[in-house]
């Protein structure tokens, strides 16, 4: 997966190995019947991925929650403070799969992040 950054990153997460993360709780916020803006932070995150993957997986759960199939990401902004990562996340969400390159079949996804301990909304 690849995460669409802003223009002010700030860098890619080295974390600790021997630091375990942890998945703070996501808020969510409803922007239309159809898009939705997630905050995800992450503790000690080891690269990228791992902040991409928990707000990916929320929003493949909230897709469900909604009776919606599929997500596809729109943008995602970055903050880091004292090894706690935030990102602020855009996904449109929709019934059928979206044109776009970041789309997610949630089902598939949600499924994935049970299996690799990620938690979702």
């Amino acid at each position: 997966m690849t995460i669409a950054l802003a223009a002010c990153s700030p860098g890619e997460p080295k974390g600790d190995p021997e630091v375990p993360m942890v998945y703070r709780p996501v808020e969510t916020r409803k922007l239309d019947e159809d898009l939705v803006q997630l905050f995800v932070t992450v503790e000690h995150p080891k690269g990228l991925a791992d902040i991409e993957a928990f707000a990916d997986c929320a929003a493949a759960q909230y897709a469900l929650i909604r009776g919606y199939g599929f997500a596809r990401h729109l943008r995602t902004n970055l903050q880091e403070k004292g090894g706690v990562w935030t990102a602020d996340a855009v996904y449109t969400i929709s019934p059928a799969l979206p044109q776009g390159l970041r789309t997610i079949d949630a089902k598939t996804v949600v499924a994935a992040c049970q299996e690799h301990g990620i938690p979702t909304v």
